[in-house]
């Protein structure tokens, strides 16, 4: 019995990690680029400082970055050292995951033209959107980790790293250390990913999906049955689609665009790497508010929606 939980454990935990180590990869590498051609100076120039223009501008951001809930954490991480405002942080952060053209085509595949495909789009933009213009109203340092505050000094002895090795130039010197420091972002951000992954493995090993399943008929527990395995199955954004056509007949509609709203906004592995960018208050925030804004809007699809 025991060997057999283990084998579980082991099993979920490599499949979580390797399906989001390539898209954690593809951030790190976007978060690179960024770090060498995008300066601070422009980004603070075209940046909107209008909370629903700031969060609108983080939206639009979403949609065009083809980028995960794991890819998204390091490439917001790198726009906030640049000087990007908050609010347009979170609404990237928070948007992406559902708005990229990845996602968008994979739902539509999973779903067609239906009103699952466009509540799923809808909500992630409502959600995106007034979340991060709430950040709008928050001081950076209270909200953000001293390492991603280009206001906040820190001091500390140098350390060997990909980026080390490699002096500053141009063209195509300057190009590999945009690498270098992709690298050293990827290193840094794949050990709380597999942080992530152990406790989304030893969640799922500890909490049977059938005793979730028996709620799904409940207008009001079937959205919190689905939230909680969205949370907890950690399932990446780019596949979730077609993982949750296998509970259409057994849960209410309103349950399985939770599934699919919640999910990717916030989950096990990464709430562990929402920690690296935001402080504890943030965090909260970006749990507190997805989450309420999903359930209202699930419910009452449940109660009135048909």
């Amino acid at each position: 019995m025991l060997w057999g939980y283990i084998q579980s454990f082991i099993t979920i935990f490599l499949g979580i990690f390797i399906e989001a180590v390539p898209f954690l990869l593809a951030g790190a590498v976007v978060s690179g680029l960024i770090s060498e051609y995008v300066t601070p100076t422009w980004l603070q120039r075209v940046a909107p400082r209008r909370p629903l223009g700031a969060a609108m501008s983080g939206v639009a951001l979403g949609m065009a970055f083809p980028v995960c809930e794991c890819g998204v954490v390091p490439v917001t991480r790198r726009l906030y050292k640049k000087g990007l405002p908050v609010s347009t942080g979170v609404a990237f952060l928070l948007g992406a995951p559902v708005l990229n053209p990845i996602v968008i085509v994979s739902t539509l595949s999973a779903y067609g033209w239906s009103p699952m495909f466009w509540g799923r789009m809808g909500a992630a933009f409502i959600i995106a959107l007034i979340v991060g213009a709430l950040f709008h109203l928050a001081e950076p340092a209270m909200m953000l980790q001293a390492d991603s505050d280009p206001h906040h000094e820190v001091v500390s002895a140098p350390t060997a790293s990909f980026s080390t090795v490699i002096a500053p130039s141009t063209g195509r010197r300057r190009f590999w250390l945009a690498m270098a420091s992709a690298g050293d972002e990827f290193l840094e951000m794949a050990q709380f990913l597999a942080i992530g992954c152990f406790l989304a493995a030893g969640m799922q090993v500890l909490i049977p999906q059938s005793a979730l399943m028996v709620w799904g008929n409940h207008p009001v527990y079937s959205v919190v049955a689905m939230m909680t395995l969205a949370f907890v199955l950690s399932i990446c954004s780019t596949v979730d689609a077609f993982v949750s056509l296998a509970f259409v007949t057994t849960f209410m509609p309103g349950a399985v665009f939770a599934f699919l709203v919640f999910g990717p906004m916030v989950d096990i592995k990464n709430l562990v790497l929402f920690r690296q960018v935001y402080r504890p208050r943030a965090v909260a925030y970006l749990i507190v508010l997805p989450l309420l804004f999903t359930a209202v809007f699930a419910i009452a699809h449940n109660v009135w929606g048909g």
